[in-house]
């Protein structure tokens, strides 16, 4: 019986967090104008603004998010534009508001930070 409660309350906890910590607001580049919304729940992450490139909105950023066995980190695959493919990422939650994408390329690790903001900003030209 113990067994079955903690196997139930670590599903619980899994879901908890699929649905909780990457969810709730957006989320900006650390360095970009572009603005991201996570969707554990259909398993992707979707463009909703991107300055320099506005017909990327919509764009599913991220693919095939899943939580993991480590509380607050998830698998998936991210789209690396100058690779103009999808890699397989971690995307570890830091914080409440610092999200973290580490794509892997071969043997080299590519980290990207990512601000939680309650809305995105109306940009300059009204886009």
């Amino acid at each position: 019986m113990t067994r079955f409660l903690l196997w139930v309350l670590m599903f619980l906890a899994l879901a908890a967090q699929a649905e909780d910590g990457l969810e709730g607001g957006y989320w900006q580049h650390e360095k970009d104008s572009v603005w991201i919304e996570m969707l554990p729940g259909e398993g992707e992450g979707i463009v909703v603004r991107h300055d320099e490139r506005p017909d990327s909105v919509g764009f599913r950023l991220v693919t095939d998010l899943a939580p993991t066995d480590n509380p607050d980190t998830w698998s998936a695959r991210v789209y690396a534009a100058r690779l103009q493919e999808y890699r397989e990422a971690d995307i570890t939650l830091k914080s409440s508001d610092l999200m973290v994408f580490t794509v892997k390329v071969g043997f080299i690790r590519r980290t990207v930070e990512w601000r939680r903001v309650q809305e995105v900003p109306i940009a300059v030209n009204g886009e």
